[in-house]
């Protein structure tokens, strides 16, 4: 009997690297797939980052203790110092991981649909890269007989790092007089934050926590979630709402109307509150970044946390202070920054909760509200949102469509002209005649048609997916093996 190697298993399960961590369907992680994953991190990134033990932490998700507890006793079969840390944000295992010289392994799907889930790799320095991707899914080391041992009770030390990366450096009032609601549905670091806040003396408001799992995209917020982001807000006299995805490492916030504010402005406030320099971004963040002129260089990348880390890597050989972030809202540090004379440490992977307390304390500076801000440096608007269930073949038959015929694209949205197509480097992008932008790609981590549109107008964006997503609902409507 032919053994199976590393390589074959991860093939066969359907398990698969989109733009953040490898992403399948719950039953492809197996105790056996698990078991070939670990084996090739460790074959794979362990001759190249030279760590000693691996830090496990996961998310709310009800798949994610049996994942979890398959990865920590394949690591502990290769010999490895495994700690656990139960559930918690993302950056925060991260961050320990960076701190402590570890590689660490995340469970989550983060926002993906509920019968979905997934595993994030780092090395002491950050998250892998694609080339780190590649080794693993083509790693043809055989395991050998695995022995399930019961899951370990969590530490919950591990946290302690992320904590106090942010109270030692923000002022202890920071938040004083502020009543902010934290909607913390399932989301990793639903308690965390509440913690943070209160030590920075905020009053804080709990809303929405639930026991069953709520999958949040902070880049497609459901119409529920803005309406109550709306009534909690007018009921409790909110001057904002904090939330994230479901690991913690995307933020969410709202206005003190309720009103969800755009991941990429969030990132943009973020950045000028931490005088960045240099920024990397993807293709779909808002032209604002440009236009505002407070940045010496923006550089744009494909769709996905490991290509912005690429950018950020050579930015820090130029400039002293460099950060990227995502329309998701996604913040990654590329650099050690100061702050009220003190260090905040570079984290290069997507971060929720140094934007929500950067923008705070930027807007404190300025004796501004949060709506206020916005205004000072959204100079153009976006929208985003997804048709959920598409399959790839269908996506990619639909994008070669309008790339060969973009006046399709127009005739959808009946607008003057021809669109120009300005970027295939992910999806396609295309510039209307009015100089409106919209944006089509498939999702690198769940079978989803995802649509973005900068305007003038938020009004204009939101239009724009609304009317195309509703035209091309019919046409990518085809069936997703497995669902």
């Amino acid at each position: 009997m032919t053994s199976v190697n590393c390589a074959q298993r991860i093939a066969q399960s359907g398990v698969q690297f989109g733009t953040s961590g490898a992403r399948g369907l719950n039953d492809g992680f197996t105790a056996q797939v698990c078991q070939a994953f670990m084996v090739a991190m460790i074959a794979q990134l362990q001759p190249r980052y030279g760590f000693s033990g691996v830090v496990v932490g996961m998310d709310n998700r009800p798949s994610s203790p049996k994942i979890a507890q398959n990865c920590i006793s394949a690591l502990h079969d290769l010999g490895m110092i495994v700690q656990f840390a139960g559930v918690l944000p993302t950056p925060a295992l991260a961050l320990y991981a960076q701190r402590n010289k570890m590689a660490a392994v995340m469970v989550t799907g983060s926002h993906i649909p509920f019968d979905r889930n997934g595993l994030k790799f780092y090395h002491p320095y950050g998250e892998i890269d694609k080339a780190d991707e590649a080794a693993i899914v083509a790693c043809r080391a055989v395991p050998s007989p695995m022995n399930i041992q019961p899951l370990p009770d969590p530490d919950h030390k591990i946290s302690l790092p992320y904590l106090s990366r942010m109270l030692d450096v923000f002022p202890a009032d920071l938040c004083a007089e502020l009543t902010i609601g934290v909607y913390q549905h399932t989301s990793a670091g639903r308690d965390l934050y509440v913690a943070v806040l209160e030590a920075l003396g905020a009053k804080v408001i709990c809303l929405g926590r639930s026991s069953e799992f709520v999958p949040i995209d902070t880049e497609a917020v459901s119409e529920r979630d803005k309406s109550l982001a709306r009534q909690w807000a007018c009921e409790h006299r909110l001057d904002l709402v904090f939330s994230t995805d479901g690991d913690g490492d995307r933020p969410m916030i709202a206005d003190h109307s309720g009103h969800w504010l755009r991941g990429d402005i969030l990132g943009l406030l973020c950045a000028k509150a931490l005088n960045i320099e240099a920024l990397s971004v993807p293709l779909n963040c808002t032209t604002s970044l440009e236009l505002c002129g407070e940045f010496k260089q923006v550089r744009r990348t494909r769709i996905g946390s490991p290509y912005v880390i690429e950018q950020l890597t050579h930015l820090a050989d130029i400039y002293p202070t460099v950060a990227g972030f995502e329309a998701n809202g996604g913040f990654l540090l590329g650099s050690d920054v100061m702050m009220n004379d003190k260090v905040i440490e570079r984290l290069p992977t997507r971060d929720a909760l140094l934007p929500l307390l950067a923008i705070v304390y930027l807007a404190r500076q300025r004796g501004v509200t949060l709506a206020q801000l916005v205004r000072q440096y959204a100079v153009r608007f976006t929208a985003s949102n997804r048709l959920q269930g598409v399959a790839l073949a269908n996506s990619e038959a639909l994008l070669v469509a309008l790339q060969a015929q973009p006046q399709k694209l127009a005739k959808v949205l009946k607008c003057d002209g021809v669109p120009t197509i300005s970027s295939t480097l992910d999806g396609v992008r295309f510039v209307l005649e009015d100089g409106c932008i919209v944006h089509l790609r498939q999702s690198g981590n769940a079978p989803e048609l995802r649509c973005y549109a900068e305007a003038s107008s938020q009004q204009q964006a939101d239009e724009l997916v609304e009317i195309l997503l509703g035209a091309l609902a019919q046409q990518v409507s085809m069936p997703v093996p497995g669902n």
